[in-house]
């Protein structure tokens, strides 16, 4: 059945092809692929698809060249729209992914792709493969307003802000920027007990930062926003361990998470401020756990057999486990000195991230009916447990190291 698609697609594109040899053909065929994917787009959606979610579809069962037209006729489809009438997220998903309007708007992108040198039967073949990938995403859940409908924050219609790059309102561009190159160190270093330094401070950072927008919507109820979600990728190989990596992340900064494991993602859901450290803090651990989990190299049993996969899924199992404890310390004893530093309002603190997490499960609750509590899987693997949770545990995380650190770094 799979073979006689292949061919029926074959001949399909191999007949629009020939229609092009005229100009007429060329511009009635051109314009009918770009309108049907631009409607496939929007049918996206529509199902509650976001740009990064379709690319990372793309990745997943696409070829490079197909990806790249993928990130095309996102472009396209949003640029009908007016920039503040979009998702600055969206905005700056795309950004992320390189996505961007790169031909005369006096063309489509098609046309351009065809000046460039590109033959008919070449762009076709991709253009109806991207199509195909687009009408058959599944429905998921609708995280943010739709293009169009979307309405700018006062301080981001106020300050002028672009279509991408730009922190969501009352998220500290500079505090995300001091936790990335904090990560960034975690990440480069080669001595463990510094990783962890970097990351206790940049946790110790996210979760004050966190702490300051709680206050800053209590005291001002029209500056913060409800409960938000976040797909992030959770990919094959380990995918349970990685899950229970992102889980404990999501839970230490107020969040979480639903892993909706057959199409490669997590979504977490919190408040603005807090899905961005999720987000960061998630993607540089996972780095780490990866380069220390590689620099263990492989593992047999007694009898000359591999056991390297059971060693490594134990080992980011024990990581994720050992981690999630160490991050909610930190935010713990962050919690701890703000309400003593605030005075009479942090007697008030506790009892507001309280309330804020109650939020977080009536919209996962809203969004997710049906969700089930499952185990990511079992660990199958002692010493892959037990190396695991050393490599989480090599340094301490209580905060003071990673607050003189800190201090440090501003002084220097």
């Amino acid at each position: 059945m799979g073979a006689r698609r292949a061919r029926a697609f074959d001949d399909v594109v191999v007949a629009l092809a020939q229609r092009c040899d005229t100009a007429e053909g060329a511009r009635a065929v051109g314009g009918a692929v770009v309108e049907s994917l631009r409607a496939a787009t929007t049918g996206a959606w529509e199902r509650g698809w976001q740009p990064a979610d379709v690319h990372r579809m793309a990745v997943r069962g696409l070829g490079a060249d197909e990806q790249v037209v993928v990130l095309d006729v996102m472009a396209d489809e949003l640029d009908r729209y007016a920039s503040t009438t979009v998702d600055p997220q969206w905005w700056s998903q795309l950004e992320t992914l390189q996505g961007a309007v790169w031909w005369p708007r006096s063309q489509t992108w098609l046309d351009a792709r065809r000046r460039r040198g590109a033959d008919w039967l070449t762009l076709l073949t991709q253009a109806l493969t991207v199509l195909h990938l687009l009408q058959t995403l599944p429905g998921i859940e609708r995280l943010s307003p739709l293009p169009g409908t979307a309405t700018a924050a006062p301080q981001a219609a106020a300050g002028g802000a672009g279509r991408a790059g730009s922190a969501p309102a009352h998220v500290d561009s500079r505090i995300l920027e001091r936790v990335r190159m904090l990560l960034a160190k975690a990440e480069s270093t080669t001595f463990a007990a510094e990783a962890e330094t970097f990351t206790a401070g940049a946790q110790a950072l996210m979760a004050r930062h966190s702490i300051d927008l709680a206050l800053l919507s209590a005291r001002e109820p029209d500056a913060g926003e409800g409960p938000r979600g976040r797909r992030i990728g959770i990919e094959t190989p380990y995918d349970g361990p990685k899950a229970s990596l992102l889980t404990a992340v999501a839970t230490a900064n107020h969040c979480r998470m639903v892993w909706t494991r057959a199409l490669g993602f997590g979504t977490v859901v919190g408040f603005e401020g807090d899905l961005e450290s999720v987000e960061l803090l998630f993607t540089s651990l996972l780095v780490q756990a990866n380069t220390r989990m590689l620099a263990e190299g492989s593992r047999e049993d007694h009898r000359g057999r591999s056991r390297t996969r059971a060693f490594r899924s134990s080992f980011l199992t024990a990581y994720a486990h050992r981690i999630g404890e160490r991050l909610r310390e930190v935010m713990d004893a962050e919690t701890d000195a703000a309400v003593s530093a605030a005075g009479p309002q942090g007697q008030a603190l506790v009892p507001l991230l309280a309330a804020r997490t109650e939020e977080v499960e009536a919209t996962v609750g809203e969004w997710f009916p049906s969700v089930r509590t499952k185990s990511t899987g079992s660990v199958r693997d002692a010493e892959g447990w037990h190396v695991g949770r050393a490599a989480a545990d090599r340094a301490s995380l209580d905060g003071a190291g990673a607050r003189a650190g800190l201090g440090r770094r501003r002084r220097g």
